[in-house]
């Protein structure tokens, strides 16, 4: 791919907690609508880099989005450049309805024929919220916060979304559904860097992975080949991996 397709681009990047190096020195980039796989164990730095990315936690090195460097740039200006965070926990409002949650997500927004446009393309792509609009978040199942998490992130007409832990204890039933539903929002264009614990479908539906180790990437390659590397299917995949 050109140049002119890379949407983000992590240079040497490092992450600190006070005398901890959760991320160490690491380079790795994301092309306009791909998915990006970042794998690892527990502890491996995932979760740091996206916090990196969107803002939540200060770094050294470079990060920039559509050439333009992140650093120092507060959350919010983040979020109205076109990046979307949707945390490990899902990070919804349980004490406020579904329509309270994602109207939030549309503070910037001015143009009521374009928020009800959001509206009407987050209730196409998960209707279940939308029969539950008056739902408060906390009363919904795991699966349905994990959907409003990322309609909330999606009305914030995100170019760019980082998804944490997506399928975190959901059934394999839901996880798959959650998938199927990231599959469409790549349809429509979105890029999305996903950190998550279920490797095997991570690495099938992306296009790039990197696999990461103790802050440090080990390992990179097309989800397809990451599948076949007999390092990873021992160490994240198991045996017996079926194409889906």
């Amino acid at each position: 791919m050109s140049t002119r397709d890379k949407l983000l681009e992590v240079t040497n990047l490092s992450v600190l907690y006070g005398n901890i190096r959760a991320v160490k020195d690491i380079s790795f980039s994301v092309q306009k609508g791909d998915i990006v796989a970042l794998i690892g164990a527990n502890g491996s730095g995932k979760t740091s880099i996206l916090k990196a990315i969107s803002g939540m936690v200060p770094f050294k090195g470079a990060i920039a989005y559509e050439g333009r460097n992140l650093s120092g740039m507060p959350e919010h200006e983040i979020v109205s450049l076109g990046i979307a965070h949707v945390p490990e926990g899902r990070g919804i409002f349980g004490n406020l309805t579904v329509l309270e949650n994602l109207k939030i997500a549309t503070w910037q927004c001015k143009d009521k024929e374009d928020s009800a446009r959001r509206f009407e393309y987050v209730y196409n792509l998960f209707p279940r919220l939308k029969e539950r609009e008056k739902q408060s978040g906390g009363t919904l199942s795991g699966g349905e916060q994990q959907m409003l998490a990322v309609a909330r992130a999606l009305m914030t007409r995100a170019r760019m979304m980082l998804l944490d832990e997506p399928s975190m204890g959901l059934s394999p039933k839901l996880t798959q559904e959650i998938f199927d539903l990231l599959g469409e929002i790549r349809k429509a264009g979105i890029t999305i860097l996903l950190v998550e614990q279920n490797a095997n479908k991570a690495l099938h539906l992306a296009s790039q992975g990197y696999v990461l180790e103790v802050g440090s990437i080990i390992l990179s390659g097309t989800g397809q080949e990451l599948i076949g590397n007999p390092l990873i299917k021992t160490a994240y995949l198991g045996t017996g991996l079926k194409p889906q």
